[in-house]
């Protein structure tokens, strides 16, 4: 996906997938749900869409099962298909080589990467970095086309062991092992990002996404600092991420970006 303009990315996360405690047991109810929520999504105006295995507590840590990865890729798949948007997916907790093999079999865009440089403490353990096994997997199967979106000082982590380096050089060491964008986030799910943050980090020369935390009373100021913004909570009923996209949601928070997007 190109930051020719910048981007509001709609969320879609999936319900528990198959082998997950929380499966009910029809993959086909999930792929219907899924899909609704694109179309919505494509409705109002959205410019790409990401899905998310959200559901699937608790993670599993880099590696999940093929039936996760095949399912992501059924859904992706049938999204990019119908809506024709830019579609994305991330595959929990930081299974970026399952996403990057999902994205390519889907035909989708990009893949959202957790833990691609500097280790970290995460829910699941501590996660190492990745990006050199990531990209050379990405050679190796022939997916150059699909970009890298990387997050940095991720939420839902303890970031002590670097708590001398700072947001600032995360993203230049990501630019340096070559991330094709980069997200910034507040500390959890629903939390605003540092604003501050969020423009010292586009000083390292990637675009840059906000990944959390955006409603319509921030929208605007976010919008105008960064090149794409990540929504999922706010555009969920009750503005809750566990719940169904709501398309009056949707629409009221896109009626706050400026007309010359």
């Amino acid at each position: 996906m190109k930051f020719d303009a910048k981007k509001i990315i709609g969320m879609i996360h999936v319900s528990a997938l198959p082998g997950t405690p929380k499966y009910e047991g029809d993959f086909r109810k999930i792929l219907a749900s899924a899909i609704k929520e694109a179309e919505i999504y494509a409705e109002c105006g959205i410019d790409s869409i990401m899905i998310e295995n959200m559901h699937d507590v608790p993670y599993l840590k880099r590696e999940v099962g093929h039936e996760i990865s095949t399912a992501m890729a059924i859904i992706a798949y049938e999204i990019k298909n119908r809506t024709k948007l830019p579609t994305g997916m991330q595959i929990l907790a930081g299974a970026n080589k399952a996403a990057l093999a999902a994205a390519h079999s889907a035909g989708i865009d990009y893949i959202r990467a957790e833990g691609f440089v500097f280790g970290h403490l995460a829910d699941e353990g501590f996660i190492e970095s990745d990006a050199g096994e990531l990209l050379r997997y990405r050679k190796q199967i022939g997916a150059e086309e699909i970009k890298i979106f990387t997050d940095i000082k991720k939420k839902h982590s303890s970031h002590s062991v670097t708590s001398d380096i700072s947001i600032v050089e995360t993203a230049k060491a990501a630019k340096f092992f070559l991330s094709d964008s980069l997200i910034v986030t507040g500390s959890t799910t629903g939390e605003e990002a540092d604003i501050e943050e969020v423009a010292a980090v586009k000083q390292v020369g990637l675009p840059v996404l906000v990944g959390s935390g955006i409603t319509e009373k921030n929208v605007e100021k976010f919008y105008e600092v960064a090149d794409g913004l990540i929504i999922g909570s706010y555009f969920k009923k009750k503005g809750y991420w566990e719940n169904t996209v709501d398309k009056r949601r949707v629409q009221k928070l896109l009626k706050k970006i400026p007309l010359e997007k």
